[in-house]
């Protein structure tokens, strides 16, 4: 079955990043990866997963 989310809480993008909590929220907080907030909830948008990857793979070209 395809993962169709396009908010994802940060439990899921600590499992699609495969980094720890602190290591989400240290990254949140530089700016480096994006969030929304419903409520009290934290929410990580599809696209900025991938902007994160794109930002970590221009970091070691």
């Amino acid at each position: 079955m395809a993962d169709d989310s396009q908010l994802y809480r940060v439990p899921d993008a600590m499992q699609k990043l495969r980094m720890s909590r602190s290591v989400i929220y240290e990254q949140l907080r530089s700016g480096r990866l994006r969030s929304v907030k419903q409520g009290r909830c934290r929410l990580i948008p599809a696209g900025a997963l991938a902007e994160y990857i794109t930002l970590l793979q221009q970091e070691v070209s």
